[in-house]
């Protein structure tokens, strides 16, 4: 049986403008031949032309196989949770978003061994401009420290690195929720080119996300000419039904999302998933009091880095988190972007 192909992907994806950006299908193509371009809002992937099934007829679909966007996406406002908690770090993380609590338990799990790498997102210090990266160390991962909204970054990308030229067995995925799916898709698959990959997978942490912003387009053509706000001088971003921006100088700014809604990219748009209901654990701002993260525990193992991170004296967990919070901005996403998919 012919397995879909980069072809399929491109036609029923990439074409109709509703890529995610994710990066998983640039990871695990054995060819290497899909990459993103360089430069302002690259939509989606490329080819070079290359392709084992199309060129040689050697069985692959890999590409296809772990797209987020091939399959209806999850419409559950919160999803299934063992545990729900609002949690900050005990350890010193200087550039926490709020409660630090993603950090900390990934700095426990490193300096115990149950992780050999974590994937993320980094950014620039100076211009904020975003990329993917492979952390080894503790002291890395709190310089990384701190949430990012100008996201258009094919962050399993750097899954290659780590699993194929760095030889990693146990890795840590950080990331919004069509990395998560993306995850999810090459964990299940019985496509045997993906077993490398998702075997090598032990943790997922997945970020609330309502949309992801372009970086051109949001600093450089919205804040920049619109505000005069350099790069350079942003301390935080945040999203919380607006954009927040907190400035070096202490001043803040608050931005309705309408008004920066051509910095978001249409894959976006159709996205249904708002707490990253297929990952370990879901994490953001909403629900918990000011200096604490919410943590939605949806799995045994999500609930083992917890704990141990809580045993080690790193972690502080309360119960006080208002669900009703996250429910709400849930459900808002999938009444929002259920209506667009028609038009893409």
């Amino acid at each position: 049986m012919t397995e879909k192909n980069y072809q399929d992907l491109k036609a029923e994806v990439w074409d109709r403008d509703i890529c995610s950006g994710c990066g998983a299908c640039v990871a695990v193509c054995p060819a290497d031949s899909l990459f993103f371009k360089e430069g302002a809002m690259s939509l989606c992937p490329v080819s070079s032309g290359y392709c084992k099934e199309v060129t040689e007829g050697v069985k692959c679909g890999a590409c296809y196989a772990v797209c987020p966007r091939t399959e209806e996406l999850p419409k559950e406002p919160v999803g299934k949770y063992l545990d729900a908690l609002s949690a900050r770090a005990l350890i010193d993380v200087k550039k926490r978003q709020k409660g630090g609590a993603v950090t900390a338990i990934l700095w426990n799990a490193l300096e115990e061994n149950l992780l050999d790498a974590v994937i993320t997102v980094t950014e620039d210090k100076w211009t904020l401009r975003p990329g993917s990266v492979v952390i080894t160390g503790k002291e890395e991962l709190i310089f990384q420290a701190g949430s990012r909204y100008s996201w258009l970054v094919p962050l399993l990308s750097a899954l290659k690195e780590a699993v194929v030229d760095r030889k990693y067995k146990n890795v840590g995925i950080v990331g919004v929720p069509c990395v998560v799916e993306a995850v999810h898709r090459m964990k299940e698959s019985d496509n045997d080119l993906l077993k490398p990959f998702g075997n090598s997978i032990r943790l997922v942490i997945g970020l609330f996300c309502t949309e992801s912003f372009d970086y051109n387009t949001l600093i450089h053509e919205h804040l920049k000419k619109e505000y005069n706000i350099e790069p350079w001088s942003i301390k935080k971003m945040d999203v919380k039904g607006k954009l927040e921006i907190t400035l070096q100088n202490g001043e803040n700014l608050i931005i309705p999302l309408r008004e920066i809604e051509k910095t978001i990219r249409n894959g976006c748009k159709i996205c249904t998933d708002f707490s990253a209901v297929n990952s370990d654990i879901s994490a953001g701002s909403i629900g918990s009091p000011d200096g604490f993260t919410t943590l939605l525990i949806r799995t045994k193992t999500g609930s083992g880095f917890v704990e141990s991170a809580k045993f080690n004296k790193r972690l502080e967990t309360i119960p006080a988190l208002n669900i009703e919070e996250v429910l709400k901005l849930g459900a808002r996403k999938i009444e929002k972007n259920s209506k667009n998919k028609s038009l893409y």
